[in-house]
């Protein structure tokens, strides 16, 4: 039932008398506090702020004085009473409420400095279970929530970036509404991303990825100039998950990455670490989220060349993305071709110096790859909803891969096989990948009808023959990728017709026996995964 309101109306000032500071994080608190203080405003605090602004010579009392009541149990009972809660929550205008702190002697709290134990950071270091619970802040969310409430006559503050602005306020004589109302949006944003991060805490370690309630929070890491369009508003925000990529790494130099920019580098990024550093160098590069080129080879700069073959022509703006560190040579290579975005797990200082020599060339390092068996979730916005689901970190190497055709493939083949499966697996679907030592030679995109697909791949590498001139595209003696089964048999046909020689999908047609004939017909190779890797 909903609680009737005295309509009161909230004034525009308000003059700050007493202020509470219960802080996890200490950056910048002193200084704060003694801002405050020189403007005569009243210190209270608690446990180790009380502690570090004592030792600073501030004139402050413990919390204790307003309660009667001391701190106990290891501190997690200290502030959750009426002379906290009652100081915050008074109706200032309102007669009753003054009469009852007049009677309970309850003395008002102005301004409230808090933030909270630092629960993400814990979780994202791995602490134990013990530790992690002990993190789980209930004091500090109440005050915040209790002050905010009335930001009528109080004031929150919970990030210590605000604490310039609560400063140039107060030098104003009183703070504003305006500005009260800022920054109660602001502490009620903070504590829903505080409890998204401890109930997902909860859904993993209970090994419940789709809780009765689901909710996602981030912090704004930075404002974007727009969206997808200039007409988008868009802004990028961290859920401080412990994954190298797009969202944790360092700009080495370059312009704001844009929306598109990041998207796109994630995408390449998640690619690229489908090939472990430790097995060779390898090279992806992305094109509004699909891959142009994808290779390996015996070194960096190989691999890149490689991967720009398959389609150099598409490339031209596009991200690169690399599993090794990025070496002076390969970086040479790169400035010739106008690429948006270099991401990779290091950089020696030879690239970096390479790289300065195009300003406006976005470099990205993120201090390693993620792993992609890493389980995580995914989410995408529908109207009125959410749609979430485990990320896919389904990998063909550890498949049990089931020959259904007479003829087995080739060791070559089967290499072949797993690696156009892995760049399928990155490609909007419908998504047909040609593959052939190590390398794309023809990938088919997000078409309607997979056989179309499984055609403009063909058209691909004929056009990337023609461009290296060669007389024959290199999808003759290819191994063809479908991330889902191949409904008709006129798919597998075409990529025989393209010089393909075995082909892997994930079977499960009604018609997987008619294809089986067709590619026994043909005298290829074709294994079932068992695993698709449809991709919207």
């Amino acid at each position: 039932m909903a609680v009737a309101s005295k309509h009161i109306p909230a004034p525009d000032r308000v003059t700050v008398k007493t202020a509470l500071l219960s802080v996890s994080d200490k950056t910048g608190i002193v200084e704060l506090a003694r801002a405050l203080s020189q403007r005569g405003i009243a210190l209270v605090s608690t446990g180790g702020t009380h502690k570090a602004l004592s030792e600073a010579g501030l004139p402050v009392r413990d919390v204790s004085d307003l309660t009667g009541f001391p701190e106990v149990m290891d501190g997690r009972v200290k502030t959750l009473h009426p002379g906290v809660h009652g100081g915050l929550l008074a109706i200032r205008d309102d007669a009753d409420h003054v009469a009852a702190m007049q009677a309970h002697g309850i003395a008002g709290i102005d301004l409230a400095i808090i933030n909270l134990y630092p629960f993400e950071e814990v979780r994202a270091k791995g602490g134990d279970y013990a530790t992690t619970v002990e993190n789980i802040d209930i004091g500090g969310p109440a005050m915040i929530r209790a002050a905010a409430k009335n930001h009528a006559y109080v004031t929150i503050v919970t990030d210590a970036r605000d604490y310039p602005r609560l400063i140039e306020e107060l030098d104003q004589g009183a703070t504003s509404l305006a500005f009260r109302k800022q920054m109660a949006a602001k502490a009620y944003a903070r504590t829903a991303a505080y409890d998204t991060a401890i109930s997902g805490w909860f859904a993993e370690v209970l090994d419940t990825p789709m809780p009765q309630h689901r909710t996602i929070g981030g912090v704004l890491k930075e404002e974007m100039r727009y969206g997808e369009n200039p007409h988008q508003k868009a802004g990028f925000y961290v859920t401080g998950e412990n994954r190298p990529g797009v969202a944790t790494a360092t700009l080495l130099q370059g312009k704001q990455l844009s929306y598109n920019n990041i998207n796109d580098t994630d995408a390449a990024f998640e690619l690229v670490a489908e090939f472990p550093a430790e097995k060779g160098p390898a090279c992806a590069i992305i094109k509004h989220a699909n891959p142009c080129g994808v290779a390996t080879g015996a070194s960096l700069i190989e691999a890149y060349r490689r991967a720009l073959g398959c389609d150099s022509t598409s490339a031209f703006g596009g991200i690169i993305a690399l599993n090794q560190e990025l070496d002076g040579e390969t970086a040479e290579e790169i400035v010739k071709l106008f690429t948006e975005v270099i991401i990779a797990p290091a950089v020696s200082e030879a690239a970096r110096a390479v790289i300065a020599r195009k300003a406006n060339l976005r470099l990205l390092v993120t201090g390693g790859l993620p792993d992609p068996r890493i389980p995580g979730l995914t989410a995408k916005t529908v109207a009125g909803g959410l749609l979430v689901q485990t990320r896919d970190n389904g990998m063909v190497d550890d498949l049990d891969l089931k020959v259904v055709t007479k003829r087995a493939p080739t060791a070559t083949e089967l290499e072949d096989m797993k690696f156009a499966f892995r760049v399928a697996k990155h490609v909007k679907s419908n998504a047909v990948v040609y593959a052939k030592d190590g390398q794309t030679v023809g990938i088919g995109a997000g078409q309607m009808s997979r056989v179309d697909s499984v055609r403009i791949a063909a058209i691909k590498a004929e056009d990337a023959a023609r461009a290296m001139g060669l007389e024959k595209p290199l999808t003759i003696g290819s191994a063809v990728a479908s991330e889902a089964f191949l409904p008709f048999a006129d798919g597998l046909l075409s990529a025989v017709a393209a010089g393909a020689t075995a082909v892997i999908q994930p079977g499960g047609s009604m018609r997987d026996d008619e294809v089986i004939a067709a590619a026994d017909e043909a005298g290829i190779a074709m294994v079932f995964t068992g695993m698709r890797h449809f991709r919207h």
